[in-house]
């Protein structure tokens, strides 16, 4: 608005006509002409910027009352302020899509014509390229949109990626990025609730999908840290483009990349340039903005402490720590803490202080957890196998650290075994080996025998176990009923579990509430109270000897696996068919060329997600085999490396369109675990290659 200030700073202060304003007299230089004089002209429109200020007499009688007309640029109005021109590509495709459209095929394609800069000494430019890019940037925060799968068109993948320096973060850890994805998750939640309408369906509606994390801090794809390029060019019209020259390029930068879908809405093209294009900018400039720093080292210094424990505990004689003050009892129906619930106090005689934490030390060896029914026993077993994982600020169970080996064993009836050395606990059976035991329906006191041997195989050094899972026959058997049945196939587990610590290393927890067995061979034995624990060993080795119960000497086990995968139907691909299936179901199955993998046993599966990257996995094993037998912990190693250089994304498919588009890590002893569930595999002894 130069031109005018000028006009009205030059009027007399008492003017009553205003005249200049109304002329706007001005002079054009003709640059072409240099020497020629201005050529004279009157133009009342003014501009500040791209906007124009017509301005005109309203009547001869209110000269001091102008009418001025505001003349907005059609492209201002789309693109933004000129200079910023937020997320100018996309808004240019989604405005030249139809209203109906079902395919948003532009604004995945991105196609975008790349002017070069001129290089060369003549200035000759090198012609513009045509080329997909759909990545698009909101000032220095970029997002990618990509096609979640072929059936959901209208619900796209999206990844942001926010400088960590514009977030004040230089950790870049697996609990930084926990922490700003539940932080990020609170932004979306305010969308959802602007969105909200009981009476209309999503894909009418428009909704927000972000990953909604549990207690556990896991590795996860819907937010890590990574280098990402930044933009490199400026904005032209349309979808054009101008590359900036070398010396201009901006470096690629750390960012927090965090990952969500969003449900458009069906034919309603301005919504869903609303929610793209300014809703979610919006709310990543307020999470940016009111990023909370302290939270942040709230939870790195939990997580350091948590890891410190961790490394205490490999180098000690503990295998599980729980902190006084922990919430262990869970909400009916949810993960959440119980409210009001009574906080945990270590028993006086196994009270320890851990990197500055005092708390109860489970020593290595068998420890027996008894007590009376809703005592609170099973809740402090499901304490202790949570702490696999380290867990967040408020869960209540943040400081229950237990050895990351630990596996919870159960009986599985029904499952699939192969070629399974199960002769420690079942010496033998009708018309078979149990040092090389295969059915395709396990027994309760089988299926057991058969979950010990293989987690002791693949590396377990820690047992958990509770009595209401487990078999009974293959847990227990009592000195009147081995004089009464004398041939007996089953060595229950009483007679192995101490054994099991002191030829293996591998230490075991149990909840036993029905029977005094266990009593005898216990290190430890922890009485729970009303949710308050006890240490009752004495009590109990009195209570034993005063019965005459002790633990029997039985000869020494093989504990030794001798099993190689064969390469044979261990693919995702049916039989017969040129088309590779999976489906995750959440009720507990993976769906995999002809498998379907009954995985409700594997008790350490703590998310739905984490099922999902497990058939993801799968997978991945399958299709870049190349060997016809397998190595297969050899295989998972190298897939665990990849995972930790690249992240989980990789392992995931849009080909299958029932799976989700949300990954969580678990842990390696998991997918052994699938694969052990498989029932169209082959695997051989070791003994059938020589």
């Amino acid at each position: 608005m130069k031109r005018l200030k000028s006009k009205l700073l030059s009027m007399e202060t008492n003017t009553a006509t205003y005249t200049e304003m109304y002329e706007g007299a001005l002079a054009y230089l003709d640059p072409t002409r240099p020497n020629m004089p201005p050529i004279p002209d009157y133009n009342p429109i003014y501009y500040n910027g791209n906007v124009g200020f017509e301005i005109t007499g309203s009547h001869k009688l209110a000269q001091d009352k102008p009418t001025v007309t505001v003349i907005i640029p059609h492209e201002l109005l789309i693109w933004g302020t000129e200079g910023v021109m937020p997320l100018k590509r996309l808004k240019y495709y989604l405005h030249n899509m139809e209203n109906d459209t079902v395919t948003y095929s532009e604004m995945y394609d991105g196609k975008r014509e790349t002017v070069f800069p001129s290089t060369a000494w003549d200035g000759h430019c090198l012609e513009p390229e045509i080329e997909n890019d759909p990545i698009y940037y909101h000032e220095d925060v970029s997002f990618s949109i990509e096609l979640t799968h072929k059936l959901a068109k209208d619900k796209p993948t999206l990844t942001w990626n926010i400088p960590t320096e514009r977030l004040g973060i230089n950790t870049y850890t697996t609990a930084a990025a926990d922490f700003c994805l539940r932080e990020f998750k609170r932004q979306i939640d305010l969308l959802n609730d602007e969105l909200y309408n009981r009476s209309r369906p999503d894909n009418e509606n428009g909704k927000y999908y972000i990953h909604a994390p549990g207690g556990e801090v896991l590795k996860r794809n819907t937010a890590y840290f990574a280098i990402c390029p930044q933009r490199d060019y400026e904005y032209a019209s349309g979808s054009r483009v101008y590359m900036l020259p070398s010396d201009r390029m901006p470096p690629p930068t750390v960012c927090l990349c965090i990952r969500l879908q969003v449900q458009l809405p069906r034919r309603k093209l301005r919504r869903s340039i609303q929610m793209l294009c300014r809703d979610l900018p919006d709310a990543v400039d307020r999470f940016i903005g009111e990023f909370d720093h302290a939270g942040l080292c709230r939870a790195l210094e939990l997580a350091e402490k948590q890891s410190a424990i961790r490394r205490w505990l490999k180098s000690s004689d503990y295998c599980a720590f729980v902190a006084n003050g922990s919430i262990l009892p869970r909400s009916k129906g949810t993960d959440l803490p119980l409210e009001n619930a009574v906080p945990f106090k270590s028993t006086a005689e196994d009270e320890i202080e851990v990197c500055g934490v005092r708390g109860m030390g489970v020593k290595k060896g068998v420890t027996v957890i008894t007590g009376g029914g809703y005592s609170g026993k099973s809740t402090l077993l499901d304490a202790i196998a949570a702490g696999i994982y380290d867990h967040v600020y408020g869960d209540g169970r943040e400081l229950c650290i237990t050895d990351s080996t630990a596996v919870t064993v159960s009986a599985e009836d029904g499952r699939s075994v192969k070629h399974v050395n199960i002769s420690p606990f079942i010496k033998w059976l009708p018309g078979g080996d149990t040092s090389d035991f295969s059915t395709q329906h396990a027994s309760g006191s089988t299926s057991q025998a058969a979950n010990i041997m293989e987690a002791v195989d693949f590396g377990a050094k820690l047992l958990l176990i509770d009595e209401d899972r487990s078999a009974t026959n293959f847990m227990i058997r009592d000195k009147m009923m081995k004089e009464l049945i004398e041939k007996e196939p089953i060595t229950p587990f009483t007679d192995r579990v101490c054994e099991l610590h002191a030829s293996r290393g591998v230490s075991t927890i149990l909840v036993i509430g029905g029977s005094g067995e266990y009593l005898s061979v216990a290190d430890k034995v922890y009485m729970m109270e009303d949710y308050r624990v006890t240490d009752v060993t004495a009590k109990a080795k009195g209570i034993c000897a005063s019965y005459g119960v002790f633990g029997e000497a039985v000869p020494g086990a093989n504990w030794n696996q001798k099993r190689i995968l064969c390469s044979e139907h261990f693919s995702s691909y049916p039989h017969g068919s040129g088309s590779e299936k999976l489906t995750v179901s959440d009720l507990g199955f993976i769906l995999i060329g002809d498998e379907v993998i009954d995985v409700r046993g594997l008790h350490d599966i703590v998310t739905p997600r984490q099922l999902d990257t497990l058939g993801f996995m799968l997978r991945y094993l399958e299709v870049t085999n190349k060997e016809s037998l397998i190595d297969i912990e050899k295989k998972i190693d190298e897939m665990y490396l990849k995972i930790e250089k690249e992240g989980l994304d990789f392992l995931y498919s849009a080909f299958f369109t029932t799976c989700e588009r949300f990954l969580d890590l678990p842990r390696k002893a998991e997918i052994m675990a699938v694969i052990n569930r498989m029932r169209m595999i082959k695997i051989i002894r070791k003994e059938e290659l020589a």
